[in-house]
């Protein structure tokens, strides 16, 4: 049986809110997105009044997933605080001066956080991220995924860039996936890797209008509710910047490192900087930069142009520290195959293309290698 947005609708009206309200009449619904039996949508509420509206979103959820044809239900309870305002109504606190102690697992000044959970069966979780759009992140991850499977290891994919997925596209995937049990989900399988992303669940022009919590548990529940198997290697596909999804990453998963993706240019090479500064501030590994797009060879006269610059990657990984992972140009087979679902590596694995994933490959599971063995004891003077 099929589930239609009416019949959310309808369930969800027979919900009141704590004013006595019917739900869908409060104002303070999402859209709700409905996909395949799966159904996904957030309540925003004040800041203040998150407690008492706890208890309406597990209602909530609990009535759409007893309604014939749902598969799957995701809520989230999205609160909204007026800007400078402080837990309670007051102003926000000045931070204080002085120097902030060092903790694992968080940011300065604060008590050690505990670890994450791992995913059971995943030994190891990569993210390969940019400071900004634009750069190839997405089609260097699917690549850099394929070229670690070729090196022997089991891989699989997730698609953690909720507002903008592009595996779908990346590896042609049309179909959804399906659930188990009612309460888990099996990934696509794609060239002998599973993969899993937030657009096999919604149609491809379909905005993803969430805030933050409902960024959080989407991403949450692809990790922990889908069959992922045993992997070697789990390489995630961030979106670009720095907010939510990456820092719900490192909270709730220990990621082994983190692979930066930038162009040749100072513009781009800024916000890598912000990226590597975020992972580090969690203390998350950067297993190094990636230069995308280093330069160009026209097909025809064989003339070099960097259009963006070249070697600005290099500098800066030299310039900050980290290993420099390799150099990938510009070129329109790789952007063809891209945009077929056809990737290089996948399709042409001995051609020159190809080879350039390849050598960054050994060099990430190299790295993974090193960023696996226990850090040395840091000891922190009061």
């Amino acid at each position: 049986m099929t589930i239609a947005k009416d019949d959310v609708v309808a369930a969800l009206g027979k919900i009141a809110s704590p004013e006595g309200v019917p739900l869908p009449a409060t104002g303070k619904l999402s859209e709700i997105v409905v996909a395949d039996g799966k159904v996904f949508f957030s309540i925003t509420v004040d800041a203040g009044a998150v407690q008492a509206w706890e208890s309406i979103r597990e209602r909530a959820q609990k009535a759409v997933r007893a309604l014939p044809g749902v598969a799957s239900v995701m809520v989230a309870l999205t609160a909204e605080r007026a800007g400078g305002a402080a837990p309670g109504g007051g102003a926000a606190p000045r931070p204080q001066a002085g120097p902030a102690r060092a903790r694992p697992g968080g940011p300065p000044g604060g008590p050690a956080a505990p670890s994450p959970a791992g995913i059971p069966g995943v030994a190891a979780i990569i993210a390969v991220a940019s400071g900004k759009g634009g750069v190839g992140k997405s089609t260097t991850a699917v690549n850099l995924a394929l070229a670690l499977r070729q090196l022997g290891l089991s891989v699989g994919i997730l698609d953690a860039d909720i507002y903008g997925p592009s595996m779908p596209k990346l590896l042609a995937i049309r179909e959804r996936p399906q659930a188990i049990g009612g309460n888990r989900l099996r990934p696509i399988d794609r060239f002998g890797m599973p993969v899993m992303s937030i657009g096999f669940l919604i149609e491809e022009e379909t905005p993803m209008i969430w805030r933050g919590p409902m960024v959080m548990s989407a991403l949450t529940q692809m990790l922990r509710e889908v069959e992922w198997g045993t992997l070697d290697v789990m390489v995630v596909d961030m979106p670009p910047g720095t907010g939510d999804a990456q820092l719900t990453m490192a909270q709730q998963v220990p990621l082994k490192g983190a692979v930066i993706v930038s162009t040749p240019q100072d513009l781009a090479l800024i916000d890598a900087r912000r990226g590597i500064a975020m992972f580090r501030r969690v203390n998350v590994p950067v297993l190094g930069i990636v230069e995308n797009m280093s330069t160009f060879i026209c097909p025809h006269c064989g003339t070099r142009s960097d259009i963006f610059g070249h070697g600005g990657a290099r500098r800066e990984a030299e310039r900050l520290g980290v290993p420099f992972l390799g150099e990938v140009p510009l070129d329109i087979a790789i952007r063809e195959k891209s945009d077929s679902g056809a990737p290089v590596v996948a399709t042409a694995p001995d051609g020159p293309h190809a080879k350039y994933y390849q050598d960054i490959a050994i060099r990430v599971r190299d790295g993974l290698a090193v960023s696996s063995r226990p850090a040395p004891k840091i000891v922190i003077e009061a």
